[in-house]
């Protein structure tokens, strides 16, 4: 992934909090000698730090992959919109001659990879997603060997994915002036379209929280 100096996460606060909010994305794992990778959308789980955790089925082809070759990319972005040519001309250009382009987050973790076969870490690791993803409740407790869900770890694996370097990008108009960048988020609350106003916000969050220089 290209990231020019002003795409740039700010720290590595910006980008942990970035991928705190998300919960979904890719598992790429390209293995050893293969034509392309192998690319899994998956939900998963992250602590904060450096390390999601995730399950898929055990008939997933990633599997055969990450034997070959432990290392793989979690991929995962978001706060996406397009910026038209009138609103990105820079001043003294003909409107209709700016230069459009994509406003996004993206994180791509490079982790290595440890499988979760046993039932015991797979029950604790299953029981942390239901209390991410279904705080509410409503389930059974996941307990290896039990019903209802112990009898189904065995159709299942784990995943602990332990990051190794982080490439983050926050593209939003960096090399741009503020006021720039400020009139772009006053088109992007006006538009409101799909994915607008989560860029709008991290236009102006990344104007507030500019580095000092």
């Amino acid at each position: 992934m290209l990231i020019h100096r002003h795409d740039a996460a700010y720290s590595g606060d910006e980008w942990r909090s970035f991928l705190a909010s998300r919960d979904f994305g890719e598992l790429v794992a390209g293995g050893r000698g293969r034509e392309v990778p192998v690319i899994v959308p998956t939900h998963f789980i992250y602590d904060g730090d450096t390390t999601v955790r995730l399950h898929l089925a055990r008939p997933n082809p990633v599997w055969d992959a990450i034997a070959e070759n432990p290392l793989a990319v979690i991929s995962v972005y978001g706060d996406y919109t397009y910026i038209p040519t009138g609103w990105n001309a820079n001043a003294g250009v003909p409107p209709e001659q700016g230069i459009p382009t994509s406003y996004y987050a993206a994180i791509q973790l490079i982790v290595r990879c440890r499988v979760v076969d046993d039932h015991e870490e797979l029950a604790a690791l299953l029981t942390a997603q239901l209390e991410h993803f279904q705080p509410e409740g409503g389930h059974a407790p996941v307990v290896a060997g039990a019903a209802p869900y112990g009898p189904h770890l065995a159709g299942i694996r784990g995943l602990v994915c332990s990051a190794e370097e982080v490439k983050a990008k926050f593209k939003y108009g960096g090399n741009k002036s503020v006021e720039h960048r400020e009139r772009i988020a006053t088109h992007l609350a006006e538009r409101a379209g799909a994915g607008d106003i989560a860029a709008r916000d991290q236009v102006l969050r990344r104007i507030a929280e500019l580095p000092a220089r």
